[in-house]
């Protein structure tokens, strides 16, 4: 594997989760880690510094075009360049169609969506001046087959597919390559939450019998950011326990 020593990741929603198993990963390879997050309380986001003191962590709301610059700026300003972003951070208001509000729907796809273009966009010129980049999406399983009560979510997972491989062909030739990575239901907060009944015809569903782990998902996250996966893009990867196929 390639050296990835004193490349800067930026992740998004990095503090916790998935995001903070990828920040993870990445240090473990010698990357300094740009976190973003937006409403984390005060003691994750300190726990955190603490745990990488190289790092730096930026408060932002995906959602808004100007703040997604600013801290893209802020990172370059900070740590003289940008390796590695990770589109992770998202949210979720579900409800069926028929309960769903217009405001409802127009959240969820700024954030989730909108929301890594923004970044994409803010992020490119300075990654095509340097003739090398890495740019992962996290996406869903929910974008891939839809979900009873998500169809803002599974929208703005489903676009991700598109923004992924429309800038993979646009920067290919360009020393960039952007992929997508879809989890299943992994162990996370958000999913903690989920009713345990309901929980368990989940993973009643999911062949491997269990629920992903974050770290399963950081471990494919750090493959394609590697400096030695400059021939994989435009790439969907499925991490979900056999559950899509």
């Amino acid at each position: 594997m390639g050296d990835m020593t004193g490349q800067v990741a930026l992740v998004t929603g990095g503090v916790r989760g998935i995001g903070r198993a990828i920040s993870e990963r990445l240090a473990s390879r010698g990357a300094v880690i740009a976190a973003g997050y937006y409403k984390d309380d005060e003691a994750v986001v300190q726990g955190f510094r603490g745990a990488h003191p190289t790092s730096s962590v930026h408060r932002g709301n995906i959602g808004d075009k100007d703040d997604c610059e600013r801290v893209v700026h802020e990172v370059i300003d900070q740590h003289g360049k940008l390796d590695i972003l990770v589109n992770n951070a998202g949210i979720t208001i579900d409800k069926t169609v028929r309960k769903m509000s217009p405001e409802d729907w127009d959240r969820v796809l700024q954030v989730n969506l909108s929301g890594a273009f923004y970044l994409s966009r803010a992020v490119l010129q300075h990654m095509l001046d340097r003739g090398s980049g890495r740019m992962i999406n996290i996406s869903s399983i929910i974008g891939e087959a839809g979900n009873v009560g998500q169809a803002n979510y599974a929208a703005a997972k489903a676009g991700l597919f598109g923004l992924t491989m429309s800038l993979a062909q646009e920067t290919a030739r360009k020393g960039l390559t952007v992929n997508a990575v879809a989890p299943g239901y992994t162990a996370t907060e958000m999913v903690a939450a989920v009713p345990q009944e309901a929980l368990e015809k989940v993973i009643a569903k999911i062949p491997v019998g269990r629920l992903g782990k974050p770290d399963e998902i950081a471990r494919v996250v750090e493959f394609l950011a590697d400096p030695d996966s400059g021939f994989i893009t435009g790439q969907i990867y499925s991490v979900n326990g056999g559950q899509h196929m």
